[in-house]
């Protein structure tokens, strides 16, 4: 009987904390992209913006300091954990009295602070989870209750947000509700999630080691981003181009040459925690292979999902509530099927079988869009949602809901639930427990390589090759993740034996 009740605390603080994980994505992303839409910023600089959220691709080289420090009385997950949250909730205030087309520096700054403590909650919140079930038969029930918990906040934070913002008419009025969410979100890490103190223990090193290394680490990508930024100026490229093409050779230079530099700097003075780390990661049986396969995996997804809010109000001529209520609100309950339905599978399936399986329904749920975007609104004419009201959501009058973006986020909705939960799966396995938060920040960092890093590029070529092309080229992007898992099998199906470290 006790063990049971450990086992539902375990597991409902694990569905708590991916609320809390999700919910500011979308406030850098979908709910900001409507946002500057909104605003009246242009198609080509949303794109752009979709930069802010590079601190999730990282969040790897800060994760090993809290891997390895405690913050004062709470605890090494507990006082992390509190502490991202109720600074999350300070700075999405600020955010909220910022205009984002008179403001856009100062926006964009807050933006990246706002993604910046989201991905550091995100390292905590990870390495919790895989602390508690990585390594146990619960593994598959806490990704699927992490992904739930995750897309529950998503679709408030981008679906509902819409359709606040559209009653409302105020943006600001909707980051300020996001962080008093936060607020709560940091009194339930005080109060309700149990310790993993003698789960997992930190790395016996000299904290002024670990401390200068990181120092000369960050030093490292400072020279990197100007070697590469300066270099190209050198060359007569101005990074203030009006070309977009131009302003995206700028971004990736800068990145290419500061990362390696990076990684030898924390060799070289001796940032132990980062070090040891890694080498335990690349004693994994095709360590390599799995790394290559965790960027291609969620790629055509990522590229799908890049502009999907921008293609929807301006691309097809949906309204803000439009959006809300059919892509979010209506698919929180397919999310929900989606996310426990892979849970339920992954009981049965092997890790292979799940991840090949949801990769392709993933792959075959971006078609909907390339649909969407041939046949248009209307196309396969609409059902009529009757008026509610719930208290925190109201819909006024009754609503015709398009029947073709209903079906589009059915297929969306129910495999992303289903690939990320055995994506989620994949990364626990992968993980050491000596080194869990860095573990999974540099894993689940290489994963948001995609999301980050092609909005640029899809805002460009959406302009350049229209919306049908842009949405048939995500398809194929999906190809190669699905083909790494096929070509992975063996040393995938050997992570279910894989000792626990």
């Amino acid at each position: 009987m006790f063990a049971t009740i450990q086992r539902s605390h375990r597991l409902f603080a694990i569905l708590l904390l991916g609320f809390a994980s999700g919910l500011p994505l979308a406030l850098t992303g979908q709910a900001m992209q409507a946002w500057l839409t909104v605003d009246g910023v242009d198609l080509a600089t949303i794109g752009f913006l979709g930069l802010v959220g590079m601190p999730y691709t990282f969040k790897f080289l800060w994760a090993p300091l809290m891997d390895r420090f405690e913050p004062p009385l709470l605890g090494r997950r507990r006082g992390w954990l509190v502490s991202t949250q109720l600074a999350l909730a300070g700075v999405l205030a600020w955010m909220a009295s910022l205009s984002p087309s008179t403001q856009q520096l100062l926006f964009a700054q807050a933006a990246v602070l706002v993604a910046f403590l989201s991905a550091s909650q995100d390292v905590v919140v990870d390495a919790y989870r895989t602390d508690l079930v990585g390594d146990t038969p619960e593994q598959g029930l806490g990704a699927s209750l992490h992904v739930f918990g995750y897309r529950m906040a998503m679709i408030i934070s981008g679906g509902l947000s819409l359709i606040w913002a559209d009653q409302w008419q105020s943006w600001p009025r909707v980051y300020l509700v996001m962080a008093g969410v936060m607020v709560a979100a940091a009194g339930v890490s005080l109060l309700l999630v149990p310790s993993v103190s003698s789960v997992s223990r930190p790395l016996a090193s000299s904290p002024r080691q670990e401390l200068t290394g990181f120092t000369a680490m960050l030093v490292a990508v400072v020279l990197g981003w100007a070697i590469g930024h300066y270099g190209l100026r050198a060359l007569g490229l101005n990074p203030d181009d009006a070309n977009k093409w131009v302003q995206l050779l700028f971004v990736l230079t800068e990145i290419a040459i500061a990362l390696p530099l990076a990684w030898v700097a924390a060799r070289r003075a001796g940032f132990e925690t980062l070090n040891r780390s890694l080498d335990a990661f690349m004693s994994v049986r095709g360590a390599g292979a799995f790394l290559l396969l965790i960027v291609l995996y969620k790629l055509g997804d990522a590229f799908a999902g890049s502009l999907t809010t921008p293609f929807l109000i301006k691309g097809v001529g949906f309204t803000q509530a439009e959006v809300g209520i059919a892509n979010k609100l209506i698919g929180i309950w397919l999310t929900v099927i989606g996310a426990l339905l892979g849970g339920a599978m992954m009981l049965r399936l092997s890790l292979f079988r799940a991840l090949l399986l949801f990769g392709v329904l993933q792959g075959v749920s971006n078609a909907g869009f390339l649909l969407l975007a041939v046949l248009g609104k209307g196309a396969w004419g609409g059902v009529m949602l009757p008026a509610f009201d719930w208290g925190f959501v109201a819909l006024r009058e009754p609503a015709l809901l398009d029947s073709l973006l209903l079906t589009v986020v059915a297929g969306e909705n129910i495999t992303g639930g289903m690939g990320t939960v055995a994506f989620v799966g994949l990364l626990m396995s992968l993980c050491s427990k000596h080194f869990s938060a860095t573990h999974y920040a540099l894993l689940s960092a290489l994963a948001a390589v995609g999301r980050i890093y092609v909005s640029p590029l899809a805002g460009v070529l959406s302009l350049s090759i229209g919306w049908p092309a842009f949405f048939v080229l995500s398809i194929l992007l999906a190809v190669p993740g699905v083909a790494m898992v096929w070509a992975m099998r063996t040393p995938i199906d050997a992570l279910a034996t894989r000792p626990a470290n």
